[in-house]
């Protein structure tokens, strides 16, 4: 049994919804106490809210339907895939975008609709884009000079005619971190407008026998919690839709400004779903209307705000470290290996006594991972009870990047990852053994 999140339990707005605390005193998600959940499937352990899951994307679809209703939602699997986990978006009524094609197969495994599935990267092989045919993929994304000529030939030798759009970069500065900025000119992605490159590609793609020209992509960073990024990016690549129209009389039937859509991990406020719709749409039938252009079938990309708060980490505290006038460290189970983002973004995240969620904070203290790395620090300067060893601390808003970036750094073992629903858990992935980690070696 629980009782329902009150508006003072710490955290409420980044844990996953319907957070709740246990008839022990514990944190429950799901309507599971995260102690039980521990006992049966150990830590470091991944717990995703299926519940968090679906109304996010409800959220996105209601919001995009409604501001816009020539609209699609596809899930950004780069933010975490499994073939359960494809299951369960495919059946909120989500696409899928894929970088790589590992992702492709995972999906293929799902039995997900390929149709419905759209292939990103700036640097795809003639294998995977070979699969990509093979298994219908909807669309794919073009995103080099080099990349029209190989799709070409392996599209001629599949005898199909692929649709696909360009990846363009429109050169907005979304100001997010620099390591997550892509619609700037210095970028590795897309194919500026500016320098001309963007309307060569259209016109080496229009005269290619086996592709067909279907639209524009733009993506311009993540996270994204402005909306003033979207709409100037959108005034960029319709202005530039609109010279594809008068100077090669192309029409552009399909855009496609991306994703980046924003979570919060702490304190931040990012904008609703209807609020990037409305952004999204207003600047879309704005710049259309000025330029004499039809409305456009626009597909978004939200992977982080679907799955983001969904996740939560659960790890066992160990060592604790005091440098008198310094910092007090508290270690963990876990770290760097299964959340490398605070050390690769300066990405910053909030820690909870998932034992005792309630308690006071009595000090202030840096949770540290248990990796060989100084920097491998989950959170700094987090306001805590005094914790011990034994305890369990969670970190939420933990679903996104963090399982899709996690690694075998000092051979760990990677985590144990659960779907939680109404007081059920179901183990989707089970944690590594060393032989897990041994099976690729050759003796």
């Amino acid at each position: 049994m629980t009782t329902p999140a009150a508006a003072t339990l710490p955290l409420a707005h980044v844990l996953p919804i319907g957070a709740a605390i246990s008839e022990a005193g514990r944190l429950a998600l799901g309507g599971c106490d995260v102690r039980m959940l521990v006992e049966e499937f150990g830590t470091p352990l991944y717990v995703y809210d299926v519940r968090t899951v679906q109304q996010q994307c409800a959220a996105y679809l209601t919001a995009f339907h409604e501001a816009y209703p020539e609209s699609a939602v596809q899930y950004a699997s780069k933010a975490y895939l499994s073939r359960p986990f494809a299951r369960l978006i495919a059946a909120q009524g989500l696409g899928f975008d894929v970088v790589t094609a590992g992702e492709i197969e995972v999906l293929r495994a799902a039995e997900v609709e390929m149709a419905g599935v759209t292939f990103h990267g700036n640097n795809k092989t003639a294998e995977e884009l070979s699969l990509a045919l093979d298994v219908g993929v909807g669309r794919i994304v073009i995103d080099a000079m080099t990349e029209i000529g190989l799709l070409e030939r392996v599209a001629s030798e599949a005898d199909v005619v692929q649709p696909v759009l360009l990846r363009i970069s429109p050169g907005i500065d979304a100001q997010t971190h620099e390591k997550t900025t892509t619609g700037i000119v210095d970028s590795k992605f897309g194919l500026p407008i500016a320098t001309g490159a963007a309307f060569t590609a259209v016109q080496a793609i229009l005269a290619a026998e086996h592709l067909d020209f279907r639209g524009l992509h733009m993506h311009l960073g993540s996270p994204i919690f402005e909306l003033g990024p979207y709409e100037a990016g959108i005034e960029v690549t319709l202005g530039f839709a609109q010279l594809l129209h008068e100077e090669l009389g192309v029409e552009v039937a399909e855009f496609s400004p991306g994703g980046g859509f924003a979570v919060a991990y702490d304190a931040q406020e990012p904008p609703t779903p209807s609020a990037y719709a409305y952004a999204i749409a207003s600047a879309v039938e704005r710049e259309c209307n000025a330029r004499g252009l039809k409305r456009p079938q626009i597909t978004v990309e939200p992977g982080r705000a679907i799955v983001g708060r969904a996740g939560v980490a659960i790890y066992t505290v160990g060592a604790r470290k005091e440098i008198p006038g310094v910092r007090t460290f508290v270690s963990v189970d876990g770290g760097m290996a299964d959340n490398i983002r605070p050390a690769m973004y300066d990405a910053s995240y909030a820690a909870l006594a998932a034992d005792r969620p309630l308690a006071e904070a009595e000090e202030t203290v840096t949770i540290a991972g248990k990796y060989c790395e100084s920097g491998d620090l989950l959170v700094r300067d987090a306001r805590l009870p005094r914790l011990e060893a034994g305890e369990l601390l969670a970190i939420p808003a933990a679903g996104a990047y963090q399982l899709a970036m996690e690694s075998n750094y000092n051979l760990a073992y990677r985590a144990a990852v659960v779907l939680v629903e109404d007081g059920s858990a179901r183990l989707i992935r089970r944690r590594e053994t060393a032989e897990d980690l041994m099976r690729l070696d050759v003796e």
